[in-house]
């Protein structure tokens, strides 16, 4: 049996078992990316669509994502490859390493997937260079949870003279921000709520792991940060406040104050996944809780809206 050390679940494997994010498995005695080069989507973006305002405007971001999460948010807009059935069974399919079986099921998988080693995907982002591209941005899934795959290509990424982003729920302990942080440039973080009781309920995480997360990535990293406003759940003014007073706190490696220059995307929520039986977010109530936020922080954006 070997211990995950990814996230503050510590999932405990068997030889063979995959863990509660459906990307890592227990090979040989050792826990790993099971989903290490397994690619589900690529897309050159825009990059204010990861999003990032204040990080290389108006270029472009060759974005790469895989399948796995290591948090149940029942919102997800990309629920294919993260937990929904179809997204499991991806996990179950491929994430032992064995070759494609015969049945439809696996077929159909099968199309969903195709693999890119580090070298090959530094080559495309080079590619797209003369179509503005900046670098890579490791997005869509949970690219925590196969930092192996990001660690590797962001390498390459930066000896081609590149930049690396890394959009993420910050659900990671600090060995594995520590080994991530000398090649990733930017991030958007998503800070989803301000209650320890959101966090577990509703996302089955833990909050205390995603703000020691952001305390460590701002000293190393452009930081930006994402909320998405559920109704009934994460919505109240003080709840916004008590998030901006924290945020505003946020200190550089030197301990200077650098928070309230954080800026924070303040996004609307639309029915998707298993959130189909509620109303989309009042726009006016996310201008409300932007206006908030603008008595601690100087840069705040509202999407979706």
């Amino acid at each position: 049996m070997a211990t995950c050390k990814v996230c503050f679940r510590h999932c405990k494997l068997e030889e063979g078992q995959i863990g509660f994010c459906g990307g890592r498995i227990c090979r040989d005695g050792q826990v790993v990316a099971g989903n290490y080069g397994l690619v589900t989507a690529l897309a050159l973006d825009p990059i204010e669509k990861k999003p990032l305002q204040r990080f290389h405007p108006g270029e472009m971001i060759l974005s790469v994502g895989s399948f796995g999460c290591n948090l149940r948010c029942p919102f997800c807009q990309n629920s294919g490859i993260s937990w929904s059935e179809e997204a499991l069974e991806l996990s179950a399919l491929f994430s032992d390493g064995a070759d494609q079986q015969n049945s439809q099921d696996s077929q159909r998988l099968a199309g969903r997937l195709y693999q890119l080693i580090p070298q090959r995907l530094a080559e495309l982002a080079l590619s797209c260079k003369s179509e503005g591209n900046a670098g890579i941005a490791f997005t869509y899934n949970e690219p925590l949870i196969g930092y192996e795959f990001v660690r590797d290509t962001a390498r390459l990424i930066h000896e081609a003279g590149m930049v690396n982003v890394m959009v993420t729920n910050g659900t990671a302990e600090s060995e594995i921000l520590n080994e991530l942080a000398p090649l990733i440039d930017a991030m958007n973080i998503d800070l989803k709520g301000f209650t320890d009781e959101y966090y577990s309920r509703t996302l089955g995480g833990n909050r205390r792991t995603v703000m020691d997360f952001i305390e460590k990535a701002v000293q190393t990293a452009h930081v930006e940060l994402t909320c998405l406003i559920i109704p009934g759940e994460n919505d109240s003014p003080e709840e916004m406040r008590q998030m901006c007073r924290w945020i505003a706190g946020l200190r550089d490696a030197d301990g200077n104050p650098i928070g309230q220059d954080i800026p924070l995307h303040i996004s609307r929520f639309f029915p998707q996944f298993h959130m189909t039986d509620r109303s989309a977010t009042d726009v006016g109530h996310i201008y409300h809780l932007a206006d908030i936020a603008r008595e601690y922080l100087h840069y705040v954006y509202t999407g979706n809206c």
